[in-house]
């Protein structure tokens, strides 16, 4: 079972208690490149107008002392559309924190970060950062900044801080090699080892923490139960097909057949569901693996 809790059923448990924030706020610490305190943990499901509006599910939503938001994705099985997920995700945070009648330049800083073990898009790196910038379209060297007026009345010294900024880290891509704090967060993230060596922020805390062996007895069983569910997810999903797509391995394929890909991936879901189901898994693990949700599980 290893020696440390996987995060992402961390995240979901313990980093929600408040004495346990110094495990999140090193990780973000490091991978912002800033000193992060989390003030609270924010409702983690997006409110509905009605029944046809998307519904939003993420693993944890904080907010620091500065009022910005992280919204925390952890992702093991491969989502064709995850990256129109992010974009969602941020969207509806903005839109759910935005108070109606506030002035604009009230509108909260988004930070998406997305803990992904598949191979999403193409690259060759494992760490990657998205904001928003604008660009002359007849030069490419002028770039469109912000007034010392803004810069003032915003808080911010770039046009990319009004808006969301991504974080994806594909952690399978990871090449073992650690020069800096984050690739020792990274590396945990992929083996769920923590070397005596490894003094990044947050880590040593981790160490205590994060001990399987510092479990109650129900929650370590409720682990472990969990982890059965991982590996009966992965055994059962054809991921390495969409794996070799996503990469750009299979060359010539049609577009159109990635809509059929994605209904591949929905059907995988739920006959992956449909087993755990079978075999006595609660809905709640059964969601988060397969990312269905619960009504629909209960409906299998």
């Amino acid at each position: 079972m290893g020696n440390y809790i996987r995060f992402d059923w961390m995240i979901k448990r313990l980093l929600r208690n408040k004495s346990n924030h110094v495990v999140l706020e090193g990780f973000l610490s490091v991978l912002i490149n800033r000193q992060i305190k989390i003030a609270q943990i924010l409702e983690s499901e997006g409110n509905q107008d009605d029944d046809q509006q998307k519904f939003n599910r993420v693993d944890l939503l904080v907010e620091d002392d500065k009022k910005e938001k992280f919204l925390i994705e952890v992702q093991n099985d491969h989502e064709i559309d995850f990256f129109h997920r992010m974009a969602f995700g941020a969207a509806k945070i903005i839109a759910d924190y935005m108070a109606i009648g506030e002035p604009y330049k009230s509108l909260p800083k988004v930070y998406s970060v997305n803990i992904v073990y598949f191979s999403l898009g193409q690259g060759k790196g494992y760490a990657y950062h998205g904001t928003t910038v604008f660009k002359n379209m007849f030069n490419e060297d002028d770039e469109l900044r912000l007034t010392p007026a803004q810069r003032s009345k915003f808080g911010v010294d770039e046009v990319r801080g009004i808006f969301p900024e991504y974080y994806i880290l594909r952690v399978n891509k990871f090449d073992d090699e650690i020069r800096q704090p984050l690739q020792e967060w990274i590396s945990f993230l992929k083996t769920g080892e923590i070397p005596d060596a490894f003094t990044a922020q947050g880590l040593k805390e981790a160490r205590e923490i994060l001990r399987v062996d510092s479990l109650s007895e129900e929650d370590r069983k409720v682990y472990k139960r969990y982890l059965q569910g991982v590996s009966l997810a992965l055994s059962l999903d054809d991921s390495s097909r969409y794996e070799g797509y996503c990469d750009g391995h299979l060359d010539g394929l049609a577009e159109g057949r990635a809509e059929g890909r994605a209904e591949g991936v929905k059907q995988s879901s739920i006959d992956t569901a449909k087993r755990m189901k079978a075999k006595g898994y609660d809905a709640a693990t059964i969601s988060d693996l397969t990312q269905l949700p619960i009504d629909e599980i209960e409906r299998l």
